[in-house]
């Protein structure tokens, strides 16, 4: 059996006030011609349809035109809610589309749907497990112990009562320990929403969305697709493209990457300000593309953002990597504390003011505080 996992397409999303319509249109087109191509079984798509839960008419209409094709092409297509989607708004007329073979998930009910198909080894089960938090899960198995993000994830797998004797596939929106973030990834809890890859043993795969860059989550098996797009410049480098996914009698098979181009890239450019104007040093770029420039100059240039805006139409940050903001060390300390979870950066507090660290006490106090905090936010 072949599949297309996607995820994370974040219809509606803007980068600096810039929107990404254009954008979307253009790599849904290509996404559209790589699943004609391919001719896979299903289509599975991993979270984050929508860049918010309130989406805008434009994303909402784009996606509306991007399911239209993919139902035209009878070819099923499995789709769970992330934690920008409202699952209650991404299910409208769910019930209609089953007839057209679109399956969305519904909100997290304490119970997992699950889609069959057959192939000439059998049947393959896909089970869903939108976006989900401990205190989701809590409401439905109150006489359960559910502390972590784990432990959640875990139960809901549990309750979905898996056919071992078949193949089996999860959708799933989550972090899971060990995988890498960017920096347009929201922290649902501030770094506490880690899950273990071995809750996700009983399955032949695993399709991830929430993460933006590509990449296996402690196993071959247990993959996110990355974003179609790049939503930042810590994405820079990574390598965007659709996965194509394939299943034998025995599960997992193999798993390959068919590239996508954008429409605008993303890129950074490191100078000093006389050198960028040279029309010999920007001649063979696109000059279309989302930029960030670092500026090697020792003397700060009046109004350089915008006299480099001239040439550079769409540059959306501007840096200075020189002598003084090596020696500033409240830069890089202000650095290193963005890059610290809510509660290292608490711990750190702690420690400054009472010469000790937290005890593990606690530390878990402090964990289930946040918690609750970012659940009633």
């Amino acid at each position: 059996m072949k599949l297309i996992h996607l995820s994370d397409l974040h219809l509606g999303k803007k980068i600096k006030e810039n929107s990404l319509q254009e954008d979307h249109v253009y790599i849904l087109k290509q996404i559209i011609e790589i699943i004609q191509s391919e001719k896979p079984d299903a289509v599975l798509i991993a979270g984050d349809v929508y860049d918010r839960s309130l989406p805008s008419v434009e994303a909402v209409t784009l996606f509306d035109d991007f399911i239209t094709k993919l139902s035209l092409l009878k070819i099923p297509v499995m789709i769970i809610s992330g934690n920008h989607d409202s699952a209650e708004r991404l299910t409208f007329a769910s019930r209609l589309l089953k007839n057209n073979q679109i399956y969305i998930s519904r909100k997290y009910d304490g119970n997992a749907e699950c889609v069959v198909l057959n192939d000439e080894y059998g049947k393959v089960n896909f089970y869903f497990l939108p976006f989900i938090k401990p205190a989701v899960v809590q409401q439905f198995y109150p006489d359960e112990k559910i502390e972590t993000y784990t432990d959640a994830v875990s139960l809901a797998i549990n309750k979905m009562n898996i056919d071992k004797s078949s193949r089996n596939v999860l959708l799933a929106h989550q972090f899971v320990t060990g995988a890498q973030r960017s920096d347009s990834e929201e922290l649902s809890v501030g770094g506490l929403d880690n899950v273990d890859s071995r809750v996700f043993n009983d399955f032949d795969y695993v399709a991830l969305g929430h993460l933006h860059g590509p990449q296996t989550a402690g196993s071959e098996r247990i993959r996110y697709s990355g974003s179609p797009l790049k939503f930042s410049f810590s994405e820079v480098n990574q390598k965007k493209g659709v996965l194509i996914v394939e299943l034998d009698k025995d599960g997992f098979k193999e798993c390959r990457t068919i590239p996508l181009v954008p429409l605008r890239d993303m890129i950074k450019i490191k100078g000093k300000y006389d050198e960028l104007l040279l029309k010999k040093n920007y001649e063979s770029l696109n000059l279309e593309d989302f930029i960030h420039i670092t500026l090697t100059d020792e003397d700060e240039i009046p109004d350089a953002f915008y006299k480099l805006r001239t040439i550079y139409k769409n540059l959306l940050t501007l840096e200075y990597d020189n002598l003084r903001t090596k020696n500033n060390s409240t830069i890089s300390f202000t650095e290193e504390i963005k890059a610290l979870s809510p509660l290292e950066r608490f711990d750190r507090l702690y420690e400054m003011q009472n010469n000790c660290p937290m005890n593990d006490e606690q530390k878990s106090f402090l964990e289930k505080l946040i918690e609750e905090i970012w659940e009633a936010e």
